[in-house]
């Protein structure tokens, strides 16, 4: 969810999408752009040269998917607060913690 709004920036190389997503693996980024790669999301570009130089971009139908997951994420900051205090009642009401 957080690769997708920052290649909507522009094309990347895997460093300035590790400086992008804080928090994020080298590992995980990894198996994430080629998960995105492989299902049409995300564009990946070797240049062939030492050391590498891979750059990712969206594809077409990734770039009509991000005003999509815009609006969720904004949807979810709005409702956090109530789904925060859904999940503690829930909890309280059946001693799960």
């Amino acid at each position: 969810m957080l690769i997708l709004p920052a290649l909507a920036e522009g094309a990347m190389r895997n460093g300035e999408l590790m400086r992008k997503i804080e928090g994020i693996s080298q590992k995980v980024l990894t198996q994430t752009l080629r998960q995105l790669e492989r299902h049409g999301l995300v564009s990946r570009v070797d240049y062939g040269e030492k050391p590498a130089c891979v750059q990712y971009s969206l594809t077409r139908v990734a770039e009509s998917l991000v005003s999509t997951l815009a609006a969720l994420d904004r949807w979810a900051e709005i409702n956090f607060p109530e789904l925060d205090a859904a999940r503690v009642k829930y909890d309280q009401e059946n001693g799960s913690s």
